[in-house]
């Protein structure tokens, strides 16, 4: 297949040993790129049993058929490996520059293994890849190593870990280009564990393309069709966080440790005001005319924030701002900032200081943690990432192992991680992709229930009636469909705003197009769900073999439980109806308790790991 190069770097940071692992063919036919291959190396390469922090965990830094192309939306990549939250394999998406040097590096991605004895980092430049001492950049925040690393390698692009990710805080991610982040599953922690301090890659050469001057016409033409969208026009003029007093004024924005959904305060923080007061500038992804990655400028009591890090999304502006009951925009950029230097979550970090102020104002801790207080909610953040205290206890075990202990039943976790910033009493679909995902909670692996609002959703794929966002019985064969598709996206690596599976703006025959102009390989509307079901399986079939097992499917049970006002008040997730869908979904999917059974693996085309089936027992 054209479009990708056929083989990855592998680096044995134990030996300190660097080689090439070919692909094969076979496996691009199968799952095409992204987070298809990486969990197939995955499965291949880290036993079951392997301890997520230690040295027989790979982490593997993936892109797909279009990275190095300059295709817009192409700017992102995935990094995959055991997740030390999950104790199962996951992946995690980062937009930025990175991943299009990767994609020109004459690799399709890199696999790091084992654990160095000391810090190093990997530079990855004109087609070779060798190791180097990074003992001088250990300790140091992700702004100062990107621009130490970027001083010494111009042109390189870095992904690196902050001193959160070396101190394996559960909640440390991977920043990219200072201000974007492979965040939830701690793969901070993880590269940490590995004493890697950070990759450095410079592309050097074009991909070979199956037609390379029509794919040129069909990338310009995707590029002016997304910029003739109103709504892509005003996501680069308010970023993500124009959807904030939206989401607030629908009922279903999560505020307060998720005990509301609407926010007094939602228009202090949304994209509107951001823009109008702390907005410094727009950044973009490689090849995207978008721009709608936030840049600010303000100060918060003395302290300030820089363009550096860039700027809240919508993610970090309801963790750090509804969900604490925070107004304070200026604190929640300063929250942001900190995060990005230290390689901090902002979800993950936003949903463990709502767990601490709600065990605050239930006197089950010992410390004051107040709704609301900007001081307080930078004070955690800079104890998290450096484990002190209370919320040191909570970066070593996780919060949902930490809540546990303690019997706390207010931790809005789902196998481990943190939920996002979506409320599911107001998207009951999304919902389900929360409890089924073996990733743990994730808003980017399935549909929002708001997509299928208006009519003739997705007419390609037989979807012509929309279907109420509250409405439960009958969702599980579209949470099946989104799924399937949203995996291929992932596979493809594909922003999420440049593709649109819903409406008017829906595009996947143009990228289908794209595909087969750089690829050669032509696909079926049947074609790419097939290669989506195939690799999302890929993941279940790994979670059964650590354990994972159908009652693990579970929501916290503040969600079944009404939300007191606002629009979507009055409606919880009512438990009967939601298990009944739930098996539905797992008769759609073909699987049993423990995942896709042998006969669900062959016809998918995965016959050969039919004997990696977990048994019972």
């Amino acid at each position: 297949m054209l479009g990708v190069w056929g083989r990855y770097v592998e680096v044995d940071l134990t030996v300190g040993e660097v080689r090439e692992r070919e692909i094969p063919e076979r496996w691009y036919e199968l799952h095409l790129g992204g987070r298809g291959i990486a969990a197939r190396l995955l499965l291949e390469l880290v036993p079951p049993q392997a301890d997520p922090l230690g040295p027989e965990n790979a982490l593997i830094f993936a892109t797909g058929p279009f990275q190095g192309t300059g295709l817009a939306g192409a700017g992102r990549h995935v990094v995959a490996g055991k997740s030390p939250k999950t104790n199962s394999i996951s992946d995690s998406y980062a937009g930025g520059f990175f991943a299009h040097e990767l994609g020109r590096s004459g690799y399709d991605g890199i696999i790091v293994l084992g654990a160095s004895p000391r810090p190093v980092y990997l530079l990855l430049q004109e087609g070779r890849a060798e190791l180097r001492p990074a003992e001088d950049l250990w300790g140091k925040t992700t702004g100062e190593t990107e621009d130490i690393l970027r001083g010494r390698h111009p042109g390189g692009r870095v992904a690196c870990i902050g001193p959160a990710g070396e101190r394996e805080v559960l909640q440390a991610c991977i920043i990219h280009d200072k201000t974007r982040a492979a965040g939830r599953p701690g793969f901070g922690a993880v590269m940490g564990a590995k004493r890697l301090k950070a990759i450095v890659v410079k592309g050097h050469q074009d991909k070979r393309l199956a037609d390379p001057d029509g794919f040129s016409r069909a990338r310009a033409a995707f590029a002016q069709e997304l910029m003739a969208s109103e709504g892509m026009r005003m996501l680069g003029r308010y970023g993500t966080a124009r959807g904030l007093t939206w989401l607030s004024e629908m009922g279903i924005l999560p505020t307060e440790n998720f005990r509301q959904g609407t926010f007094e305060a939602a228009e202090a923080i949304g994209g509107e005001r951001l823009a109008e007061s702390i907005l410094a500038d727009r950044d973009t992804c490689a090849g995207c005319p978008v721009r709608c990655k936030r840049v600010v400028r303000a100060e918060f009591r003395g302290r300030e924030v820089s363009p550096h890090y860039g700027g809240p999304e919508y993610e970090t502006l309801a963790a750090f701002g509804s969900l604490l009951r925070c107004s304070d925009l200026s604190a929640i950029a300063y929250a942001n900032q900190l995060c990005n230097a230290y390689g901090l979550d902002t979800i993950s970090t936003g949903v463990v200081i709502a767990a601490l102020m709600e065990a605050s104002e239930r006197g089950l801790v010992p410390e004051e943690v107040p709704w609301g207080d900007p001081e307080a909610i930078v004070e955690w953040v800079e104890r998290l990432a450096r484990k002190e205290g209370l919320a040191g206890e909570i970066a070593t075990q996780g919060l949902a192992r930490w809540a546990e202990e303690r019997g706390f039943g207010f931790a809005m976790v789902i196998k481990g991680v943190e939920l996002p910033m979506h409320e599911p009493r107001g998207k009951v679909g999304l919902g389900i992709s929360y409890a089924v995902s073996p990733r743990g909670a994730t808003h980017l692996e399935g549909m929002h229930d708001t997509m299928l609002e208006g009519e003739a959703p997705t007419p390609e794929l037989g979807v012509h009636q929309g279907m109420d966002r509250f409405q439960l019985t009958g969702k599980a064969p579209l949470v099946v469909l989104y799924e399937n598709l949203r995996s291929f996206t992932n596979s493809l690596v594909m922003c999420v705003f440049t593709t649109n599976m819903t409406g008017p703006r829906y595009n996947y025959p143009r990228l289908r197009e794209l595909l087969r102009l750089a690829t050669g390989l032509e696909l079926s509307p049947q074609g790419m769900l097939e290669i989506g079901e195939r690799n999302f399986a890929l993941l279940r079939l790994y979670a059964g073999l650590v354990g994972y097992r159908r009652e693990h499917d579970r929501l916290p049970q503040r969600l079944h439980e009404p939300l007191p006002r606002g629009a979507s008040a009055g409606r919880p997730i009512d438990p009967e109806a939601f298990q009944r869908e739930l098996a539905e979904y797992y008769r759609l999917r073909g699987w049993d308790e423990r995942g896709p059974t042998a006969d669900r693996l062959r016809q998918l085309d995965l016959e050969d790991l039919v004997d990696r089936l977990p048994r019972q027992g």
